[in-house]
């Protein structure tokens, strides 16, 4: 008859699985709130709503990954920060339309799991809850056999946020003359690495240890730096002034994400050289032979996140941001007789 079939002779270990969730017990229950009802190991999450301070509350949802990113950690073996990017994409997409961050899910799956690494995974997603200010208070572990390459594994992440109902920005107030403003990025963050490592790897043939002296650090520490997270500074400007729109510039750049915002009738003129490109832009658009278009189709160039706000209190939102700690830059400002984007030297 031969051997007996198992689930784990079948490829699935689940005692791997529960050492796993041991490991990562402490950085989960770091991120948890008040408002966290349930410890780990509930069929569900249960997040209690404080909503005395809102008169019509709205939860405002959001779900991402990372990408071919995934690839870059794969390589360098280092695990530990590939969550902060996960928390960042989804919180700071909600965080556009006003919404304060509440708790956050994970999904993680892996051809064969092994503890440590998953446990390094869930400590960065934890430190980006942590920094957006939300709880992690669910999440999923699949072991896939034969469906993910040996040591490879792709993940998910779901927000949900809160915001007052008469306090959603959704860009329809904005108007003729008004500033836009930009919040630096950290780096690529976590877009247009398809178009990276056909650069650096297939192009020029580099190795992550490649010390770049433009760039002060190997290139595989440039790009496997953390998505930022802007929750913070944004909740410190939301409550002072009125934010007429904001965009989290990801996938599609500036050209494709800071219309979602604008209405039909405005476009938005950016003025280059009013702000700090990384050079790790200028080195893919040197070595790559990119177009300038195509570079801001593709990253953020340097600026991860975007206000709209009129011209009145642009200069105090700029001072408000730069006296908290933080750079930030007037970058442009919307326009008619403009379709969607406008690079403007």
């Amino acid at each position: 008859m031969g051997e007996k079939l198992t689930y784990s002779n079948s490829g699935v270990n689940i005692e791997e699985g529960a050492r796993a969730v041991d490991l990562m017990k402490s950085y989960v229950k770091s991120t948890f709130t008040k408002n966290v009802l349930l410890d780990l190991g509930g069929f569900g999450g249960l997040f209690e709503l404080d909503i005395k301070d809102y008169k019509a509350p709205v939860l405002v949802s959001g779900t991402d990954g990372v990408g071919t990113k995934l690839k870059i950690a794969f390589m360098m073996d280092k695990h530990h920060t590939i969550g902060i990017d996960l928390v960042a994409m989804c919180v700071n997409d909600i965080l556009c339309q006003g919404a304060k961050p509440l708790f956050f899910l994970d999904y993680v799956a892996t051809g064969k799991l092994k503890a440590e690494k998953i446990a390094d995974i869930v400590k960065g997603i934890s430190q980006g809850c942590i920094r957006a200010g939300c709880a992690l208070i669910g999440g999923e572990t699949a072991e896939m056999p034969g469906f993910y390459g040996d040591g490879e594994y792709d993940m998910a992440g779901f927000s949900v946020g809160i915001v007052d109902k008469d306090k959603i920005i959704d860009g329809s107030k904005i108007e003729e003359g008004d500033i836009v403003i930009g919040l630096p990025s950290s780096g690529i963050h976590s877009n247009g690495y398809s178009l990276v490592r056909k650069l650096f790897f297939d192009k020029l043939g580099y190795g992550l240890d490649k010390y770049l002296k433009e760039l002060g650090e190997t290139l595989g520490e440039a790009l496997l730096k953390p998505t930022r997270i802007y929750v913070d500074i944004v909740m410190k400007v939301l409550e002072k002034y009125e934010v007429r729109g904001m965009c989290h510039i990801t996938g599609g750049g500036f050209y494709e994400n800071i219309p979602r915002i604008v209405p039909q009738s405005l476009g938005v003129e950016i003025n280059l050289g009013s702000w700090e490109v990384l050079p790790i832009f200028e080195i893919i658009q040197k070595y790559g032979d990119v177009h300038i278009d195509e570079m801001f189709k593709t990253f953020n160039m340097g600026i991860g996140y975007l206000f709209v706000v009129s011209q009145g209190e642009a200069d105090d939102i700029v001072d408000l941001i730069e006296a908290s700690g933080e750079r930030a830059y007037k970058i442009g400002r919307v326009l008619r007789g403009i379709d969607g984007v406008k690079l403007c030297p």
